[in-house]
């Protein structure tokens, strides 16, 4: 073999590698579980599954990689924070996994920014609400989880008001809850951690970043995420706000609905085990 072949096959080896780190970091979703101990340990004992940016993508035939995946988990609630739908491809496959999930487990959703692009946001909302999950908009709600008394809160995007009235969301929402009770707040936004610590939520829930897209190895910082610009922060895992409140951003599900592929950056489901 000449030396100018060997180049042609070692260059050929390289694409052949980066394609299947590729394919395996932009396709193939992973379950991240995350072991969370809270103050005064609140909440112990609940395990939460969050799913974030579906973006209708396709898992599978009826949605069996993801269904089977929380199944497998066996939760104590799902929260859906935000463009589970999208502005573009249809419905059908966030439909078919909502159908699937939530007459299993208690299921509690609010509205991302693509969501508000799509101007069917209401549509959503009702189909929602009518397949049994729990919308909300700027309100909390208090359930049992466990034996535990939880106060879930959600506010729309900020995308579908003004800045004053998606303050006042979240204001409202923050007035119902009770000190004594596991505070969970979910919001799609990441990047509105100022307005986050001027409340004693517990817990908050959020996406959006996509973790930037391609994800900075060792770094944990986006290339560039919406809202947040480049070297972005608020991206991947678990942050410890200022006021003591933990906000979990997980890096979302979309898949064919970004055009730009994911590097270091694979689709994800959270699991949140409580303690």
């Amino acid at each position: 073999m000449t030396g100018k072949n060997k180049k042609r096959l070692i260059a050929a080896g390289i694409i052949f590698f980066l394609l299947a780190v590729w394919t395996i970091w932009s396709w193939v979703p992973f379950t991240e579980r995350i072991s969370l101990g809270l103050p005064d340990g609140k909440g112990a004992g609940i395990r939460i599954v969050l799913i974030t940016d579906l973006h209708s993508c396709y898992y599978g035939k009826n949605q069996e990689w993801l269904v089977k995946k929380i199944e497998s988990e066996n939760p104590d609630s799902v929260f859906l924070a935000g463009d589970i739908f999208d502005d573009k491809l249809d419905d059908r496959n966030a439909k078919i996994l909502i159908e699937s999930i939530v007459k299993k487990y208690p299921c509690w959703y609010v509205t991302g920014n693509h969501e508000i692009w799509s101007g069917r946001a209401d549509e959503m909302k009702k189909w929602l609400r009518d397949a049994g999950v729990n919308v909300l908009c700027g309100d909390c709600v208090t359930t049992s989880i466990n034996g535990i008394e939880v106060d879930v809160c959600g506010v729309d995007d900020p995308l579908s008001m003004t800045q004053d009235e998606w303050k006042n969301q979240l204001r409202r929402a923050y007035s119902k809850t009770d000190s004594s009770h596991l505070k969970i707040l979910v919001s799609h936004r990441p990047e509105r951690v100022s307005d986050y610590e001027q409340y004693d939520f517990d817990l908050i829930l959020t996406g959006h970043a996509h973790a930037g897209q391609i994800l900075i190895p060792f770094l944990n910082r986006g290339l560039y995420a919406p809202n947040q610009g480049p070297m972005a922060k608020y991206v991947n895992g678990i942050y410890r706000l200022s006021n003591g409140s933990t906000m979990e951003v997980s890096r979302g599900l979309a898949r064919e609905s970004t055009p730009l592929p994911r590097f270091f950056n694979h689709p994800e489901i959270v699991v949140l085990e409580l303690h």
